[in-house]
């Protein structure tokens, strides 16, 4: 017995020995990967030495003399901090992620090659002018060697097992062309699905479900539209049909990438204009922006006095460049557009030779490309993609026909980085003049000098359209003369300068009157619900700060929702209900907001969606008839529709399911009541930050144990705000930074950020700054005192 005990104690020994072992080795990989924040690095290609400075949120400021050596340093800085995030980037956009993640990313990645993007980067990359290039080059070099100097390879791809490929100019291209897909891919399927519609609706419904505006309409130029009537029971009769139960797995998600931008004029804010921005997209351990400030001292030639190029904002990790932010002169910002910028085009086939289509000069071959995708532990896939005049072939209509996709993103000159020039610009106009002719996903770009002024226009390229076809509907381009005519030209681009209120707001709504729609198309504005309360906010002051404007970034008043409360109460019934009385007197006490510790804005949220799932339900049942894995597409506007339908309740609308229209709410509000009970019988307990918890992860984390993933990923503390708000919210979803600033008074701005600077959970800078992005509370626009410093030198 006492040998066993010995035996016992030594292999007790042993294992806490390896245990401590392996913590140590993790630990000294871990901190292996760790960025260099102190001391002197030589760096190749330098022609000056690039000092590189850290505040206490690890915001960066780069101070160099030349601007290919800050963009070397950036690089270098990127590459330490967000490597692997980059590499996901450019992963996205050539549709490599399987080499990482293996078979499960393989979906994506058979997508995403048929774009054949890395080649078309190659070939970009290639037409760019000079200057461009080099700058490209300079990047690239920093990255590689901001990569190479760290000790271990970035830790995630110790936990994936694999190894970082060196970054090349093309990269960057890649890294745009990911943002394309973010921001464009909805429109695709959104006009796929509103295809399937057309086939199997009644012209007059199909109006009345997809219309581009209505009374929400809030445009810069232009009025409200009107919503079409109502079909008549001649076109529409669902009396006498019974509509099958509903399928929540067929009611789409509401939330859109896009953001909020507003700026108001000098007069208003006391000299300089006043520029607010929060960018929402799907928000990620780190973020997706990084915090930079570039400082750039040099000789004017002809006078030969200092000069000093100051810009400040949020550098996106894999391109070189400031993407929003302020140069001391002018302040911009962007909110994606929702214009048209992918049409599908319906290919002809030669009955008799199938690898024949008819294009605009007669029957043509299709170019077939081959495309080797590779896949982590598993055997590489070959494929082939397929291309017409207008794009590759991608999918096939509701009728079986094949369709090509037409995207600004394909285009051989759609991406460049004349973005550039905005470091330079001095006016609203030079900016316009560089913005337009920008290559970038297409934007709504409001801008703002020292000087007072204010301007929108569209930033990015906008493709030039015959009027022969709908662009919202596939269309064949075999005739001479139908689809894309190259680019609008500049000059005839959208654009409002110093409108006489002295104010600006755009929130991915219309912003444009019917004569600019017909240029830009429609590729699914949101509903104005938003930016109306951002005009109002706007309209409601004469005089500004930059807390003034902050504020209105965090309103999360429920306007949209106060006639759904008055119809939930309307509604509520039988009184002698233990259940309904609750909720009554949880109804009663509605303030109006979508605060985190409201339980009646989550109750009054829930009805409205059972609502609007169980109408579109009614409306598309046929649809799902002729095709069972239909789903309804991101319908912006049918709030219209829905609302016309209860405030006039036409019986020919109504299944038999219901036998009147009172009956069909009551059924929605027991169904809501319900849901609310089958998670807790105690309704009081649910509020709307417990349904929408920060849920604010590390790309990894998914992949590793709980106790784990929780050292990546943000609390999952409760939220407030929520859709059809300036406080856009939800628990992955919302403002990916929110800044305000008046160029030249830079030191009175605010920017914040969520999921911190760096990508190391071992950096001070991991997570830094998500604190105050939760609670609202302002961060300063410019970087602080350094703390930290380190010196690039040749």
């Amino acid at each position: 017995m006492k040998r066993l005990i010995t035996w016992l104690r030594s292999v007790l020994v042993l294992l806490l020995g390896l245990i401590l072992l392996c913590s140590l080795s993790a630990s000294v990989l871990l901190y292996g990967s760790l960025p260099q924040y102190d001391g002197k690095k030589h760096q190749p290609n330098l022609t000056q030495p690039v000092t590189v400075e850290r505040d206490v949120l690890g915001s960066v400021t780069l101070t160099g003399q030349h601007r290919l050596d800050l963009a070397n340093a950036l690089g270098f800085v990127h590459a330490q901090e967000r490597f692997f995030e980059m590499d996901l980037m450019r992963r996205q956009g050539a549709g490599e992620l399987a080499e990482i993640f293996g078979e499960d990313a393989l979906p994506l990645d058979l997508e995403t090659r048929k774009y054949r993007m890395r080649a078309r980067a190659k070939q970009i990359l290639q037409q760019l002018p000079d200057d461009q290039q080099q700058l490209l080059t300079a990047y690239r070099i920093g990255v590689n060697n901001g990569l190479s100097s760290l000790s271990v390879r970035p830790y995630p791809y110790l936990l994936t097992r694999t190894k970082p490929a060196p970054w090349h100019e093309e990269d960057t291209l890649l890294v745009v062309f990911a943002m394309f897909i973010t921001l464009n891919q909805s429109t695709a399927t959104r006009e796929l699905a509103l295809s399937v519609m057309r086939s199997a609706l009644p012209d007059d419904l199909f109006r009345f479900l997809t219309a581009s505006g209505g009374s929400w309409d809030t445009p810069l130029i232009g009025d409200t539209l009107e919503w079409p009537p109502i079909p008549d029971a001649d076109t529409v009769d669902l009396s006498n049909n019974k509509i099958p139960p509903l399928s929540t797995a067929s009611f789409y998600n509401e939330f859109i990438p896009g953001s909020n931008n507003f700026a108001v004029s000098g007069k208003l804010a006391n000299g300089a204009a006043l520029v607010a921005n929060d960018m929402h997209l799907t928000l990620r351990v780190p973020n997706i922006w990084f915090r930079t400030r570039l400082i750039q001292s040099y000789k004017n030639t002809t006078h030969a006095t200092a000069k000093q190029l100051d810009i400040n904002g949020l550098s996106l990790p894999g391109i070189p460049l400031i993407i929003i932010g302020s140069n001391r002169h002018i302040a911009w910002s962007f909110t994606n557009s929702y214009g048209d910028f992918i049409d599908w085009v319906r290919v002809t086939l030669d009955p008799e030779d199938t690898s024949r289509y008819r294009g605009s000069s007669g029957w043509q071959p299709i170019q077939h490309f081959q495309e080797t995708i590779h896949i982590r532990n598993a055997s590489a896939k070959q494929i082939t993609v397929q291309e017409t005049e207008w794009g590759p072939l991608v999918t096939h209509d509701h009728d079986g026909v094949p369709l090509a996709i037409a995207w600004t993103a394909l285009q051989s000159n759609s991406i460049n980085l004349n973005l550039i020039g905005l470091e330079h610009a001095q006016t609203v106009n030079d900016a316009a003049t560089i913005a337009q002719q920008t290559g970038m996903p297409a934007q709504n770009f409001i801008v703002g000098d020292k000087n007072g002024n204010i301007l929108w226009t569209i930033a990015g390229r906008i493709p030039l359209r015959a009027s022969s076809f709908d662009p919202k509907l596939p269309a064949s381009w075999a005739n001479s003369g139908t689809g894309w005519q190259g680019w609008l030209d500049p000059a005839d681009y959208p654009l409002i300068r110093n409108p006489e209120s002295g104010r600006l707001w755009t929130a991915n709504a219309r912003a444009i009157d019917l004569k600019s729609l017909a240029i830009l198309g429609d590729g699914g504005y949101d509903l104005g619900a938003r930016s109306r309360q951002i005009r109002d906010r706007l309209f409601a002051r004469d005089q500004f700060t930059a807390d003034d404007l902050k504020s209105i970034q965090l309103d999360h008043r429920a306007i949209f929702y106060d006639r759904w409360h008055s119809l939930l109460m309307d509604n509520l019934f039988p009184a002698n209900n233990v259940s309904y009385r609750q909720i009554e007197a949880i109804l009663k006490d509605w303030d109006g907001l979508a605060a985190a510790d409201s339980v009646a804005y989550r109750i009054v949220r829930n009805f409205r969606k059972e609502v609007t799932k169980t109408i579109l339900n009614i409306l598309t049942a046929t649809i799902k008839e002729r095709h069972p894995s239909f789903i309804i597409p991101r319908l912006s506007q049918v709030e219209h529709a829905i609302w016309r339908l209860i405030e006039t309740q036409p019986a020919h609308i109504l299944p038999a399911n219901y036998e009147n229209w009172s009956g069909l709410i009551k059924q929605c509000v027991q169904r809501t009541i319900t849901h609310l009970q089958n998670q807790s019988e105690d309704i009081t307990q649910r509020t709307w930050g417990e349904d929408n918890a920060a849920h604010i992860k590390h790309p990894l984390s998914q992949h590793l144990p709980k106790w784990l993933s929780h050292y990546l990923d943000m609390p999952a503390d409760p939220l407030s705000g929520d859709i059809h708000m300036p406080r856009i919210q939800t628990p992955s979803f919302g403002a990916s930074q929110r800044s305000v600033v008046a160029p030249g008074n830079e030191e009175a701005g605010h920017l914040d950020m969520p999921g911190g600077q760096s990508g190391h959970p071992l950096s001070p800078y991991y997570g830094s700054g998500h604190e105050h992005w939760v609670t609202g509370k302002p961060t300063p626009f410019l970087p602080g005192k350094a703390e930290r410093t380190l010196t690039l030198i040749p």
